[in-house]
């Protein structure tokens, strides 16, 4: 006998705008497919790219529901006939393409993980999305190595605070900026080893200046804009630039010779759209590297703020304002 009713509560934008345009609205329990589970959220991650779908920017893929949220956390209700890694009742966190901001969610049981004992579902719930977007962007494609030096733009968001720690956890050195001293020091408690005011300083002098002249090996970017002649310049020789996202905008002018000359990499990603058997060897990485860390009580992700479903809107005005780490919602 099923523990779940046919209607539930979800969030939708039903026009592109400020955090007033999501609404909370009923909607049908999705049902399962072969290799999906039934997942019954007990919270979800809210993230940059579901403000940019709100805005209009960042539509989730073809086929996806409109409902907002790319991860979450709960327990198992119901599975497909092919799942063969979970069990009904097990605790998971999930990487969804939309459909987070519900009572129930539907993911392929490879994009979901199992949810450590030492953490809670709500800390579990602000894992999927940074974790699997850094993994990727950072050891992956970065190639990141133990006594590299990483520069991480944003510290405190969401991907930030998740790179910071996991970088230190792997042995790098990390650079990262941040908007105020207050920022600046938070970053250094969570494991930089230096941090920068880019209000207040020039990041490229400091990268050159705490690096000896070399530049740091990688760095991680979601500004865009003028920050990629800027990320040039602070890259070390055969360094590798990573673009995740590009706050400043998409447009910008280069130097190309500083590439050739420095033998630089350059490379960007996007997460939302991959397929699900690419978000699983993220995931199984996850599970066989980071996994121990969790275990142990290691690099959890930073909370923010969490707030219920019904206050979604103040959940966003939360992610449009001054916030640390992850902001979550609490469902069920």
């Amino acid at each position: 006998m099923k523990d779940y009713p046919v209607l539930m509560k979800q969030v939708i934008a039903r026009e592109a705008g400020g955090p007033e345009v999501l609404d909370v609205i009923e909607g049908k329990v999705p049902q399962p497919g072969h290799k999906e589970i039934l997942i019954k959220v007990s919270a979800a991650g809210v993230n940059r790219p579901d403000v940019m779908q709100r805005l209009g920017g960042y539509p989730p893929p073809p086929g996806a529901t409109e409902v907002l949220g790319l991860e979450v956390s709960g327990h198992v209700v119901k599975k497909g006939s092919a799942v063969s890694q979970y069990d009904l009742g097990d605790a998971v966190m999930a990487l969804v393409a939309s459909g987070g901001y519900a009572e129930y969610a539907v993911v392929d049981e490879r994009n979901a993980l199992p949810v450590p004992a030492k953490m809670s579902l709500v800390q579990a719930a602000a894992v999927p999305e940074t974790f699997f977007t850094v993994w990727t962007n950072v050891f992956q494609r970065g190639g990141l190595k133990k006594g590299e030096t990483l520069l991480i733009h944003g510290g405190t968001s969401g991907i930030g605070t998740t790179a910071i720690q996991l970088a230190k956890a792997f042995g790098a050195n990390v650079i990262a900026t941040a908007g105020s001293e207050e920022k600046c020091q938070q970053c250094i408690e969570l494991g930089a080893q230096h941090s920068i005011n880019y209000k207040a300083q020039d990041f490229v002098e400091h990268v050159k200046e705490v690096t000896g002249g070399a530049g740091a090996d990688l760095i991680l970017d979601m500004v865009g804009g003028d920050y990629l002649e800027k990320n040039l310049a602070a890259a070390a020789e055969n360094g590798r630039i990573v673009q995740i996202a590009v706050m400043k905008g998409s447009q910008a002018t280069i130097n190309v010779w500083t590439i050739l000359a420095k033998k630089l990499w350059v490379t960007g990603s996007t997460l939302r759209s991959r397929t699900v058997e690419q978000k699983e060897e993220i995931a199984n990485d996850l599970i066989g590297k980071v996994m121990p860390l969790w275990e142990s009580g290691v690099c959890f992700p930073v909370i923010d703020s969490v707030y219920p479903l019904t206050e979604v809107v103040e959940a966003h005005r939360r992610m449009d304002a001054d916030h640390v780490g992850k902001v979550v919602l609490e469902i069920n």
